[in-house]
């Protein structure tokens, strides 16, 4: 069986997140600047394992003041730390093409379990003769667990911001060459 190491293709790529803002509507962000590899079996992808390296600086929401607040110490506090990081432990088969994949999320150096919901979007070669496999997986966390519990009340009922983050991830991936397993 081959290991394959497969590069994030950055530029056809995106980690997006969701949270809700004045109990009523959602604000939606992203990171613009990220790298990650996929170690993959490709006979039995429960076999492989991920890891995503994003810079916390580089999250856009699209609204400059609300960036530098979340990029401040009230959130992020990217200056103390610059990274988030993901890394699998596990990959467990949950349907045709699906997969849980369970993994240390780490942000501002508290660590805890997250369980993505992927799924293998396809596998082909590109018009360059590049192999490529693209994913999608999405989970949700609760910001106050890694730390990130800045909000303020609202004079009408509820918080300014929501405790439930939903996390999106579009990848594409290239193969690199193929190596002899272990």
């Amino acid at each position: 069986m081959a290991i394959q190491t497969w590069q994030l293709d950055t530029t056809h790529s995106s980690i997006g997140f969701t949270v809700r803002h004045m109990v009523v509507a959602k604000v939606h962000g992203r990171f613009t600047r990220f790298e990650g590899k996929l170690v993959l079996d490709g006979e039995d992808l429960t076999r492989g394992s991920a890891e995503v390296k994003m810079e916390a600086a580089s999250l856009d929401t699209g609204v400059e003041q609300r960036d530098n607040h979340l990029r401040s110490p009230d959130f992020f506090d990217v200056a103390a730390f610059p990274k988030l990081i993901f890394r699998s432990r596990k990959v467990t088969a949950s349907g045709k093409g699906r997969y849980l994949v369970t993994g240390d999320l780490t942000i501002r150096d508290v660590t805890r379990e997250v369980v993505l919901d992927a799924e293998l979007l396809g596998r082909m070669k590109d018009p360059w003769g590049n192999e490529r496999l693209a994913f999608q997986a999405t989970t949700s966390i609760d910001r106050k667990d890694f730390g990130l519990v800045w909000n303020q009340a609202l004079e009408t009922g509820g918080v300014l911001v929501g405790e439930r983050v939903d996390i999106s991830i579009d990848v594409q991936a290239v193969a690199a060459a193929a190596e002899k397993a272990a």
